[in-house]
């Protein structure tokens, strides 16, 4: 089923929770909504499931306007963040609940319902787990029974509200794998809210990020990453550093060093700001070009194959960060309280008016 969000706007009060959203979901697609707390996106999912309604704008399903129906209406099944499960019911009790309380005429037999609550609990591999209260799951098997539940309507869409949020991070990359396989084998039309990047990046087709009530940018994981539409998705994306200089005909003037930015040629002198992964910094100890910026080495610390630089520039004082691999770093030999070159591989420049949001 496809989701289309035309020109939703939503108040509370004098605060502008969405402003002007429009949003296209594919049938079957799985979109994460990103973004810090008070983006929005909260909002937007609930807005879709019909558990709130917008000031403006209308919310279609497969090209029928729904914004005026019902949740019970809409076919979309939840997970949400703490579970929801029922604490006197067993697990199949849990599972068997949405199929149980349909009208006589819609209701399944015992016998299916059976069957069906078996063949979801096999398939989150829980099915040695039916006679088992919530209490006496961990967080990542509640979670799992919490989805068993939602696909146990066959509901024509997924929302899910920071479904891993409260648990560790080993159990969350488990259960984002898994939930991507189950998608696949599902292959219903699913929307997720988190605010951890790593998640999104991990499990969506397309990602909508979002900031201020409005949409920064919308993409695949590979391309908000490494064609980020403004600073602030930059900046949100993983960590980065920040580089303050003018601007002229494609060079970005730092004072000790100057970076080519062939993509801004026909800008003359303005303030401007390249930005620069950490992956993307190069560490030397001899200066081989004019992109080349002392700093001194201040910690460093390895993590697997990485070595994780913490940098203090001579000539600004600012900190930056470096990663390079482990076996360049062993090396080198690089050391605490070192001077060395930084030399951005990659820099991408905004100028002001880019920051406006």
């Amino acid at each position: 089923m496809t989701i289309e969000v035309k020109r939703v706007s939503k108040h509370y009060g004098t605060f502008n929770a969405l402003k002007d959203i429009h949003l296209e979901i594919k049938k079957g697609e799985l979109v994460a909504l990103l973004g810090p707390s008070g983006s929005g996106k909260t909002t937007l999912l609930r807005i879709i499931a019909g558990l709130e309604t917008a000031d403006e704008g209308s919310i279609l399903f497969d090209g029928d306007d729904l914004t005026h129906i019902h949740v019970q209406h809409r076919q979309v099944g939840f997970v949400f963040q703490h579970y929801a499960l029922f604490k006197h019911m067993t697990v199949f009790e849990n599972v068997a609940f949405g199929l149980k309380v349909r009208k006589k005429r819609l209701r399944p037999s015992d016998a299916e319902i059976q069957e069906k609550v078996y063949e979801l609990l096999r398939l989150v591999k829980m099915d040695g787990f039916a006679n088992r209260y919530p209490s006496q799951l961990s967080g990542g098997q509640r979670q799992r029974i919490a989805l068993a539940r939602a696909l146990a309507v066959e509901p024509k869409i997924l929302l899910l509200d920071e479904p891993f949020g409260a648990l560790d991070a080993k159990v969350r990359k488990e259960l984002r794998r898994w939930l991507r396989k189950l998608h696949d084998e599902f292959q219903i039309t699913s929307v997720f809210v988190t605010h951890d990047q790593e998640e999104a990046l991990d499990v969506a087709d397309r990602i909508v990020i979002m900031n201020e009530g409005k949409i920064e940018q919308i993409g695949t994981p590979q391309e908000v990453y490494e064609h980020p539409a403004s600073p602030f998705v930059y900046d949100f994306l993983g960590n980065v550093n920040l580089f303050h200089g003018r601007l002229h005909k494609g060079k970005l003037n730092l004072g000790s060093a100057q970076f080519e930015v062939p993509d801004h040629t026909h800008v003359v002198n303005t303030d401007a700001v390249g930005y620069v992964r950490p992956h993307d910094l190069a560490i030397e100890r001899t200066k081989t070009s004019e992109d080349a910026i002392l700093a001194r080495i201040i910690y460093s610390h390895i993590v697997g194959p990485v070595a994780h630089v913490e940098l203090r520039r001579e000539d600004t004082d600012e900190y930056l960060e470096a990663e390079i691999s482990k076996e360049h770093f062993v090396q080198q030999q690089f050391r605490t309280g070192e001077a060395v070159y930084v030399r951005p591989k990659e820099v991408r420049v905004f100028i002001p008016e880019d920051f406006v949001i």
